[in-house]
C-alpha cells in the first residue's frame, strides 16, 4: 500500500544491504533514533542511525526486511522507538515494540515513552552502600552483592550462568518487595518460555515484567531491547519509587548485536573485530542503572566469555562497570562443585569494613587464603601425595576441601533434576559455618557430610546416623561373640 506522499514526510528506499537500508528524502530528513515504517502494512520498521548526505539516511531494520525493494515509500513516523509503562506492564511478557507476545489480551493502563533516556545527574544519586543478600552462601560471604548496584556472571558456555540468575529471581522474589524485570537478550526463546512456566507456576508473575528480543530476531532488534527494559525499569524507580530488579540474560549479545550492526553499517572494525563505539554503547546502558533518592535498580547481567578468554574486550569493558564480578570456572564445574563459583578470580568491592562489618571482612579474607593457599599446593599433592605434607599443611587443606564442599548448594531451579531439595541460607549461617570449619569443629566428619548441604548444623544427620550404625554393629558383633 502506497502512502499518500502529502499526508507525512515520506521517502523513498535508494539500497538494501541485509538490514541495512539507504533511504532519500526530498523534504524534510528524519533525526537520529528516528522511527520509519515501510512495507505493505508499514510491518517493516526501520531505525535511523546516520544522517548519510543532505537528502539521505541510513537505518538499521529491527524486523525482517523481505519484501523490501528500490523505490518503495516508507512513512517517518515522527518519533523514536517507545516502551509501554505503568501499572498495566506487570505480570505481562513484551518484545522489543512493547507488543505482548504472552496471549493474554491487550494492555490497560499504560502510557509509552521514549527509549532512550538520560541517566539520572550525579546530584540525585543516592551515595548509601547496602548489601543485597540472595541466599546463595558463596556469593553471600565472598562477593556480595550491592543493592542498586551491578553485578556481572561471568563464564563461558555451559557453565551455569543461566541457571544461577534463575536461582537468583526464584531466592529473591519471595523477599524482595519491588518490582522484577527479566530482560532476555539475544538468548534462546526456550529459555524465555521455561522462566515464564515457572514464573507463573510460583505464583511470582504480579510483580514481574518480561522483555526479550531473542536470538533468531535482527540485530537491531536485540541491540535496542535493553533501552526498552531499562525504560520499564526507570519508570517503577523514579514514578512509583519503587526497588527494581533487573535481571539480564545475556549482556554480551547486546555488544555482539551493537558489533554486526557496526558492520552492516560500514564502519572500521576495532580490536579483535568489535565495533569502535563499544564503550560508548555499553556505557549508555549501564550507567542508566542506578541507585536514587527515590529507589534503585539493582541489576544482576549473565556475561558470556568468548572461548572463556577474560581478556576478551567484551568482559574487560563490562568488568569495569561492575560492583561485583562472579565468576563461574569449567574446572569447578567438572569437579561437581556448584555452583561453579570461582572464589579466587571472584570478587565484589562491597566486601569492606565499613560496609559488611569487621566480623565477615575478616572471614572473608580468612577463607579466601586459605583456598589460595591450598591452590598452590595442589601441585605439590598431585605429584608426592598429601603424606608429603606438613601437619601444618595438611590441616589447611582439610580445612580448604571442607570449605569447597560447604560452600556448595542444592538449588531450587534444579530440583528436577538433581533430586535434592533446593537450600536458601541466610547471611548468618553462612558466616556461623564458615567460622566453625575455620575453627576445625568439623576435621573429625567426612568431607562429603558437608557437600550440597544448606546450614552448616545439616553436617551433623549423616555422621549422627553413620555412627548409630556403627555402635549398632558393634553391639551385634559383641552378643554374637558372647553366645
Amino acid at each position: 500500500m502506497d502512502i499518500p506522499a502529502g499526508v507525512m514526510n515520506t521517502g523513498r528506499i535508494i539500497a538494501v544491504r541485509g538490514s541495512v537500508v539507504d533511504i532519500r528524502f526530498d523534504k524534510k530528513l528524519p533525526p537520529i533514533h528516528s522511527l520509519l515504517r515501510a512495507g505493505d502494512q508499514h510491518q517493516i520498521v526501520i531505525e535511523v542511525l546516520d544522517q548519510h548526505d543532505v537528502n539521505s539516511v541510513r537505518g538499521i531494520a529491527l524486523t525482517p526486511t523481505q519484501g523490501l525493494a528500490r523505490g518503495m515509500l516508507v512513512q517517518d513516523t515522527g518519533g523514536p522507538l517507545q516502551a509501554p509503562v505503568g501499572k498495566g506492564i506487570r505480570s505481562r511478557m513484551f518484545d522489543v515494540f512493547g507488543n505482548t507476545i504472552d496471549n493474554q489480551g491487550a494492555l490497560n493502563n499504560v502510557q509509552w515513552r521514549s527509549v532512550n533516556q538520560a541517566p539520572p545527574s550525579l546530584a540525585i544519586r543516592s551515595t548509601q552502600s547496602e548489601i543485597f543478600e540472595t541466599g546463595i552462601k558463596i556469593i553471600d560471604v565472598l562477593m556480595p552483592l550491592e543493592r542498586g548496584g551491578k553485578s556481572g556472571l561471568f563464564g563461558g558456555a555451559g557453565v551455569g550462568k543461566t541457571v544461577l540468575l534463575t536461582e537468583m529471581i526464584h531466592n529473591m522474589i519471595g523477599h524482595h518487595e519491588g518490582v522484577s524485570i527479566f530482560c532476555g537478550i539475544g538468548e534462546r526463546s526456550r529459555e524465555g518460555e521455561e522462566l515464564y512456566r515457572e514464573m507463573k507456576a510460583a505464583g511470582v508473575l504480579p510483580n514481574m515484567v518480561m522483555v526479550f528480543g531473542q536470538m533468531n530476531e535482527p540485530p537491531g532488534s536485540r541491540f535496542r531491547v535493553g533501552h526498552v527494559a531499562l525504560t520499564m525499569a526507570e519508570y517503577f524507580r523514579d514514578d512509583e519509587h519503587r526497588d527494581v530488579l533487573l535481571l539480564i540474560d545475556n549482556i554480551f549479545r547486546f555488544i555482539q548485536a551493537g558489533s554486526e550492526i557496526s558492520g552492516l553499517m560500514g564502519q572500521m572494525p576495532s580490536r579483535m573485530g568489535y565495533q569502535p563505539t563499544m564503550g560508548t554503547e555499553l556505557s549508555e546502558l549501564e550507567e542508566r542503572i542506578a541507585n536514587t533518592d527515590t529507589g534503585a535498580i539493582t541489576s544482576i547481567q549473565a556475561v558470556y566469555v568468548p572461548a572463556d578468554d577474560f581478556t576478551d574486550p567484551a568482559a574487560v569493558h563490562t568488568f569495569s562497570h561492575l560492583s561485583a564480578s562472579i565468576v563461574l570456572s569449567r574446572q569447578r564445574a567438572s569437579e561437581g562443585f556448584y555452583p561453579a563459583i570461582d572464589p579466587l578470580q571472584s570478587s565484589s568491592r562491597m566486601t569492606t569494613p565499613g560496609i559488611v562489618g569487621e566480623r565477615h571482612y575478616a572471614l572473608a579474607q580468612e577463607i579466601r587464603r586459605t583456598l589460595a593457599q591450598y591452590a598452590e599446593l595442589k601441585d605439590i599433592i598431585a605429584m608426592l601425595g598429601l603424606e608429603q605434607l606438613s601437619l601444618l599443611d595438611r590441616n589447611l587443606v582439610a580445612r580448604a576441601r571442607r570449605l569447597e564442599r560447604f560452600m556448595t548448594q542444592p538449588f531450587f531451579t534444579t530440583e528436577q533434576f538433581s533430586g535434592n531439595k533446593g537450600k536458601l541460607v541466610t547471611l548468618k549461617d553462612s558466616l556461623d559455618g564458615c567460622e566453625r570449619i575455620l575453627r576445625d569443629e568439623f576435621k573429625d566428619y567426612p568431607e562429603s557430610a558437608l557437600y550440597m548441604i544448606g546450614s552448616i548444623n545439616e553436617a551433623k544427620k549423616p555422621v549422627q546416623h553413620a555412627t548409630m550404625m556403627q555402635s549398632s554393629e558393634a553391639e551385634h558383633g559383641s552378643s554374637k561373640h558372647q553366645s
